[in-house]
């Protein structure tokens, strides 16, 4: 069956905004003349005021965000989504990051796709598919936190600055009007949308219903294979290489010290907002980036079980466990709490609402027979308590197990002589 493509410029309207006016052009939208919905591309804007903040990515270019505008019932409904994408520690990896997308609008993608909690469509993405759905770039390399300039290696690290001209833009463009609003971000994205929590609601009214969802963002301080702590000297190093302690909470900083701070578990209790967590009991970053890194295994004793979960054996299983315990012990306390939700499922995994076969669809994850996009939306809008928690591995036969497959050796062509 062939199809052809009607391509229908829609001019959005122009919008007052709280503090100044802003002219808005609409995405366009694709329609398939043979039924099937396309996928939806939405284009990378720059924030041109944040030269005048000093709010540059890492390089010095502006920060950006990509915007598709909600219609019908979602017209004053925002979703605003914080990209995720690890963080530099010292001056060699963020020289290396700010020659890439992670560091630099210059080598940003000029559209992206938005699936999962950004999809367009209804039967993707059922209760947040008409809001305003915006996906805002990282490039700064400490989660939106960051506040300083290294001179000598032309480094900026303007996080938390990226943080506030973001916001004032959204603001500019209608978001002040917004009746609900929805902070969200996966990985360092997640990991920003606990510690911006609190500063995302105090943009709106005291009318407007205002909670967060962090995904895969509850980074833990565990102890790795080799029995050392090897994510708290790696974020130590983001911390105080990137300026990050003034933008913590004092009421974590007044008791413990910058680094701890910046891990969830010690700021969960200070944070205010609704906070719902998606995160998975295994979570495979940082399985291979923090418990089993190549230093701290470097007999290439977990190189099988980082790759499969299928691949661990009994010994390494009981150590998993033991992370996992960690993980439910650091969020009792919060789970107690009404206004918070909780999705932990036993999955080897990272990040669940960015992508489209895990956040909803017909074979996604489930807990309690319910999804993780319905869990989201139905504790968001009141309608039921969701504070799920998975039994331990392998029990959840609904997982989406994430496998690194091995690289195929390149193909060598003999000669004869």
């Amino acid at each position: 069956m062939s199809f052809f493509w009607i391509f229908v410029f829609l001019l959005g309207p122009i919008l007052a905004g709280c503090s100044r006016g802003s002219e808005y052009l609409n995405l366009t939208e694709v329609v398939s003349a043979g039924g099937t919905p396309p996928p939806l591309f939405v284009p990378l804007t720059l924030i041109p005021a944040a030269a005048a903040k000093r709010a540059f990515c890492m390089d010095g270019s502006l920060p950006g965000y990509h915007l598709h505008r909600g219609f019908g019932s979602g017209q004053h409904s925002w979703l605003v989504q914080l990209e995720g994408g690890g963080w530099c520690n010292d001056v060699k990896a963020c020289l290396y990051r700010k020659r890439s997308h992670r560091g630099s609008s210059f080598y940003m993608e000029k559209q992206l796709q938005f699936t999962g909690i950004l999809s367009d469509k209804p039967e993707e993405n059922p209760d947040f598919y008409n809001w305003n759905r915006v996906k805002i770039r990282y490039c700064d390399g400490a989660s939106f936190l960051g506040e300083g300039y290294d001179k000598d290696a032309g480094l900026f690290f303007r996080g938390q600055r990226i943080w506030s001209a973001a916001m004032e833009e959204l603001m500019s463009l209608g978001m002040c009007y917004a009746n609900q609003a929805i902070l969200t971000g996966c990985s360092a994205g997640g990991l920003a949308t606990i510690h911006h929590c609190d500063r995302f609601r105090a943009l709106f009214s005291g009318s407007t219903r205002v909670k967060c969802l962090a995904d895969a963002g509850m980074f833990l301080d565990a102890i790795d294979v080799a029995g050392r702590r090897t994510l708290r000297s790696f974020f130590g190093g983001v911390v105080n290489l990137q300026g990050v302690a003034k933008n913590l909470p004092s009421a974590c900083t007044s008791r413990l010290n910058p680094t701890l701070c910046f891990f969830p578990q010690h700021v969960l209790s200070t944070i205010q907002t609704p906070l719902f967590l998606l995160n998975t009991a295994y979570d495979v970053w940082q399985l291979q980036e923090s418990l089993a890194t190549n230093e701290s295994d470097p007999w290439g004793y977990w190189q099988d079980c980082k790759a499969d979960n299928a691949k661990c054996n009994t010994g390494q299983i009981q150590f998993l466990q033991g992370f996992r315990n960690q993980m439910l012990h650091s969020v009792g306390r919060f789970s107690s709490s009404k206004r918070n939700g909780l999705f932990i499922n036993s999955c080897f995994a990272h990040c669940q609402s960015e992508r489209q076969d895990t956040w909803f669809g017909n074979n996604s994850p489930t807990l309690g027979d319910k999804g993780i996009a319905e869990s989201v939306g139905d504790w968001y809008f009141d309608r039921s308590l969701v504070r799920e928690t998975d039994c331990p591995y392998p029990c959840d036969k609904t997982c989406h197990h994430q496998v690194k497959r091995k690289k195929k050796p390149p193909r060598v062509l003999s000669t004869w002589n």
